[in-house]
């Protein structure tokens, strides 16, 4: 499946399907342990932490902070504009995602920056999950 300008896209799977339905919605939708109460990204089947099945879907605040990140200059397809930063944000549930940054200057992102989710549709079916930088009012 390809979304706007021939972007490959997700292929949701059962397993997944809840998370990428929830982004559709406007929503960031993470799993949940009911044993050990920690917050569970990519979807999984058992727990990572503790092996637990007792997992629930439960929308996270969409907030945290730049915990990695790398800026390509060479994409892997052509469909991608350059410059583009991919980065690991640490959600302040505590679950990582991998995601690209947008709204920011490449080199203006650094480490621990507070960052909040954007949605941006694209396709009938998905809606990806971006990052862009907390910006405060003055």
């Amino acid at each position: 499946m390809s979304g706007a300008r021939g972007i490959p896209l997700p292929h949701p799977t059962p397993l997944s399907r809840p998370h990428w339905d929830g982004c559709r919605e406007g929503h960031l939708l993470v799993q949940r342990c009911g044993a050990c109460r920690r917050h569970v990204f990519v979807p999984q089947p058992l727990c990572p932490t503790c092996q637990s099945a007792d997992l629930a879907w439960v929308e996270c605040s969409g907030t945290g902070s730049v915990y990695s990140f790398t800026v390509v200059h060479r994409p892997q397809r052509p469909e991608f504009d350059v410059p583009y930063v991919v980065a690991i944000v640490e959600l302040d549930e505590g679950a990582f995602l991998l995601t690209n940054l947008v709204d920011c200057p490449p080199d203006a992102i650094e480490i621990g920056m507070r960052v909040e989710v954007t949605f941006r549709k694209m396709s009938e079916d998905i809606t990806l999950p971006y990052f862009r930088p907390i910006t405060s009012a003055a």
